[in-house]
């Protein structure tokens, strides 16, 4: 439907790589961007059980409107991505985990007994400091590494790593953000129930940042950097 901007045909994360702008409405929606980026946008809708048909008033409302000058990430260099989500993204990940980790064991010692969601919670947090903060290791060292050595030197070794990278990353990417998302449900959506200390209060808007962040770090990368990178070991590209 032309008047849709054809975004019916699109998958969820390639709307939200044309503009992030986007991630907003599917934030409130509930719909996953990153990992679930390609899910066709009626599929998403379906999943959730929300109205495609004002969904896609709410993106054609927002196509309308010139987005901001300096966040299409669409358009930035390979490299210079890279660079930024580890300034960005990876210095957040790295500083909040150890307090997130930290903050649920604090509120399941002092709230376990009346919430026993809390367990659960815990122990996911430490899970995903695990998995995410040795995954952030070997994007930096390896995978980020021979996305550059290829954009300089075009070099076969370094596509050989890009390729075989990419997959698991992706599928840790996975881990994380099923993680998050059972978090999530486990906290109500991050509402702090009455009984709830100040501790309590902060753990859950920590919570609720990380998991924010990481949509859109995630996104960054299944979305834009990861297909790009694919593109330079293909031999149509060269």
């Amino acid at each position: 439907m032309s008047e849709y901007n054809n975004f019916e045909e699109m998958t969820v994360g390639q709307i939200v790589t044309a503009d992030f702008r986007a991630a907003a409405i599917f934030r409130n929606a509930g719909i996953d961007f990153c990992c679930g980026g390609d899910k066709s946008l009626g599929l998403a809708c379906r999943e959730k059980n929300t109205s495609e048909t004002d969904l896609l008033e709410e993106l054609n409302e927002l196509a309308k409107t010139e987005p901001t000058p300096g966040v299409n990430y669409n358009e930035w260099d390979l490299g210079f991505l890279a660079d930024y989500i580890v300034n960005t993204h990876h210095k957040f990940v790295m500083k909040t985990l150890p307090e997130m980790v930290i903050y649920t064991k604090k509120i399941h010692t002092a709230h376990g007994m009346n919430h026993p969601e809390l367990t659960e919670i815990a122990i996911l947090s430490q899970k995903v400091n695990e998995e995410l903060l040795q995954h952030l290791k070997k994007e930096e060292e390896v995978l980020f590494p021979a996305i550059k050595e290829v954009l300089k030197n075009d070099t076969m070794a370094a596509k050989g790593v890009i390729l075989s990278e990419i997959y698991r990353m992706k599928s840790e990417h996975e881990f994380a953000g099923e993680a998050m998302d059972r978090i999530n449900e486990l906290a109500g959506g991050y509402i702090v129930p009455e009984d709830g200390c100040v501790t309590y209060k902060l753990t859950y808007d920590l919570l609720k940042r990380f998991e924010d962040d990481l949509h859109v770090h995630v996104h960054l990368e299944n979305n834009i950097l990861y297909p790009k990178a694919l593109r330079l070991c293909s031999p149509e590209e060269n």
